[in-house]
Formats: structure tokens, C-alpha cells, sequence
């Protein structure tokens, strides 16, 4: 049992190690980074090699080939509601208002996820508490040309003042009946997020087939 658990917590550190490795050989330009970059993707071929005895030549080409399995991006979302009033945040992109929230990073959890877009967007330190619903943006007129599904959490937090991040350009309370123009598909999601927190609509919330789920 113990060294089944040390397996997956390598497989952990090597999944880690290999999504940061191509996300760099994605974005980055410079030759020494992206040398360095290959360097840490070997490094993770390695170890997944290691633990199952085998070489790591076929591992890493699996990851250089990033297509392990095709699936949707899942992003996490984080609802603070303060005295009758919701978090917002102002994107960068479309200068419209957005709950904060974005990619699940890998070793993260939903709840890890939302907690730290919260704070990198908002600067406001909080705890998931309740799972409001898991979005399909295909449903919800979320604007990305992937599929994505968002998980949105109920994140308590204390009395900060929410203050702008790296990525965004506002970021305030406002009033469930007074809500600024919102970014595609949050226009959606927001209004049912409140009705779900006054208590007229189940938590949580999920898309289903053609009868459009739990709505």
C-alpha cells in the first residue's frame, strides 16, 4: 500500500514536471529556455520510466506528442458574496466584468483552482465551501474556441478589499440587482449563481442532455 502511494505521488510530481515543461516549449522563444525546458520533460519521462521499468525514449516521445488523450479544458470559478453583493472582476481582454476564475492547473484540485484564481485576480484570500455547478461553455456562450467546462465554487472569505491583478483591470462588489456588463457567458451564469445562493435553484448545478439538466 505505502509504495503504491509513493508511485502516485511520483506520477504526480512527473505529470507536473511535464506540463510545465510544455507549456514552456509552447510559449517560451528563447533557445536556453526552451532547451531547458526539454531538459525537465526528459526529467519527467524518467521518472514515469523508473517506476514502471521500462525506457524512457517511448515516455517522453508519448509526451512530446501531447495528445496522451483529447479531452475538454476545465477551468474553476470563484463566487464571493458579501452582504447582498457578488465579486467581480474586470478582464484585460474585453474590459467586461467576469467572476474571477480560469485553467485548473495540473496537480491542482477544482477547489485549490478557484481559491487561487480568487486570489491572483481579486487579491482576496478565501476557502471553497459548496460546489455551485460544473458549466458546459458550449451551453453557457462562453466565449473560447475549445471546449471548456467550468466548475464554479462558493469561496468564503473574510473582509479584504478586492484589488486588481496581473490580469485584470477592476475588480469591486456589486449589487445581485445592479450588475455591470458582463463577459460572454458569465452574462448567463451569474444570474443563475445568485438565484442559487438565495435558494431558487438546486445546488449543484449540471448540464444534462436535450432537458438542459437540473435548471
Amino acid at each position: 500500500m505505502a509504495e503504491l502511494a509513493a508511485d502516485a505521488e511520483l506520477y504526480q510530481i512527473a505529470d507536473e514536471l511535464r506540463a510545465a515543461a510544455l507549456l514552456g516549449l509552447r510559449c517560451d522563444r528563447d533557445p536556453y529556455s526552451l532547451a531547458r525546458c526539454r531538459k525537465v520533460l526528459a526529467c519527467s519521462a524518467r521518472i514515469v520510466a523508473a517506476i514502471e521499468g521500462r525506457d524512457a525514449g517511448p515516455v517522453q516521445a508519448a509526451f512530446e506528442d501531447h495528445l496522451l488523450h483529447v479531452c475538454p479544458l476545465v477551468g474553476a470559478e470563484a463566487m464571493v458574496v458579501r452582504d447582498g453583493r457578488i465579486l467581480l472582476i474586470r478582464r484585460e481582454d474585453t474590459r467586461l466584468w467576469a467572476i474571477p476564475g480560469g485553467l485548473v492547473e495540473v496537480g491542482e484540485t477544482l477547489a485549490e483552482a478557484a481559491e487561487r484564481e480568487l486570489h491572483e485576480e481579486a487579491g482576496i484570500a478565501g476557502r471553497a465551501a459548496e460546489l455551485l455547478g460544473i458549466f458546459d461553455g458550449r451551453r453557457w456562450g462562453s466565449r473560447t474556441k475549445v471546449h471548456l467546462y467550468v466548475a464554479v465554487l462558493r469561496i468564503e472569505a473574510g473582509d479584504q478589499e478586492p484589488v486588481s491583478g496581473p490580469e485584470t483591470c477592476g475588480a469591486g462588489f456589486f449589487p445581485f440587482d445592479a450588475l455591470p456588463e458582463l463577459h460572454p457567458g458569465h452574462d448567463r451564469r451569474v444570474p443563475l449563481l445568485i438565484e442559487q445562493v438565495l435558494g431558487g435553484r438546486p445546488v449543484p448545478f449540471f448540464d444534462g442532455g436535450p432537458e438542459g439538466g437540473n435548471r
